[in-house]
């Protein structure tokens, strides 16, 4: 896939990796640099390095190898299909599964699973390690996430997400009671200062993060609440929850570090997503049903309430 960009007279003065991060759809910054160190972006004509910084006029060039390159294994699994086309597929993804290859998951992600069912037909713009995925959701996080099969649905659904037009709720378990009926965080994300594996509010460079949120029943000592996101940064609902002292039950990276219940992870849940269909233009809306962890913890909370 081709990359052509020009910077805009409105756009601020920041590093090539930050900007390109932040308008070439779902592409990680690490990867990103990778092309970079590679001198495989270029601006005006001519290679840049990492810390280049972007000016008014610059015309940005750089290419990503297709999915057919992509070294990975083809694994059969029994994925949980919600709808599939030509274009689009959605799986309801479940806990503890990662989405693509990384350090430590090489053969057991989504992305293996997806190249065994879609027998390669995967869109190639995020590279070649996450064929098809144009947004993630976290391991221990389960429900709906949309794969393209094609660069025409890659760059629309990539678009509509930019946009901050695909619906997006998620159902959330988190620890107190929360008071109001409603409410929306609205704080900018980025990594924490002193810990790299970690996202925080309101630090230097965090990008603008709006998540929506609204109670749907109330325990002793929790709150079930859905929530709707505006934008999609990593981590953000449970760095949100967390910043107004609603973490999310289960997430010991900003929770407690203990947890009352026999959970492994947060108690986050993917339920809706809908977007713009690429082809036919149609809206279409899913909804992946809360999984069975997720059920028994809300009649125990209801117990004991």
């Amino acid at each position: 896939m081709r990359y052509q960009l020009l910077v805009g007279e409105e756009e601020r003065a920041e590093r090539i990796d930050r900007y390109l991060a932040g308008h070439c759809g779902d592409l990680s910054r690490s990867y990103l640099q990778k092309i970079l160190k590679s001198e495989g972006v270029m601006v005006n004509g001519s290679p840049v390095k990492t810390n280049y910084k972007i000016n008014a006029g610059d015309r940005i060039e750089f290419e990503t190898p297709d999915a057919a390159d992509a070294e990975i294994t083809a694994r059969e699994m029994d994925l949980d299909i919600i709808y599939e086309d030509e274009d689009v597929l959605l799986v309801n993804k479940p806990k503890g599964m990662v989405v693509h290859p990384a350090a430590g998951h090489t053969d057991d992600t989504l992305v293996n699973g997806l190249m065994a069912h879609c027998k390669g037909q995967l869109s190639g713009i995020n590279g070649v390690m996450r064929p098809g995925i144009v947004h993630r959701i976290d391991r221990d996080t389960t429900g709906i996430l949309i794969v393209c099969k094609n660069d025409l649905a890659h760059n629309s659904i990539a678009q509509q997400l930019k946009d901050h037009t695909i619906t997006r709720r998620y159902q959330a378990v988190v620890c107190g009671v929360v008071k109001e009926e409603d409410g929306t965080v609205d704080a900018p994300i980025g990594r924490h200062p002193t810990d790299r594996k970690k996202m925080a509010v309101n630090v230097k460079n965090g990008r603008r993060a709006v998540t929506h949120y609204r109670v749907l029943e109330r325990f002793a000592g929790y709150t079930y609440i859905e929530c709707r996101l505006e934008t999609g940064r990593t981590h953000q609902i449970r760095v949100h929850m967390s910043s107004i002292h609603h973490p999310v039950l289960g997430d010991t990276v900003y929770g407690p570090a203990k947890c009352p219940f026999a959970l492994e992870g947060q108690t986050l849940h993917a339920g809706v997503l809908g977007f713009i269909h690429p082809r036919t233009g149609e809206y279409m809306e899913f909804r992946a049903p809360l999984p069975e962890y997720f059920a028994d913890l809300l009649e125990k909370l209801r117990k004991l309430t």
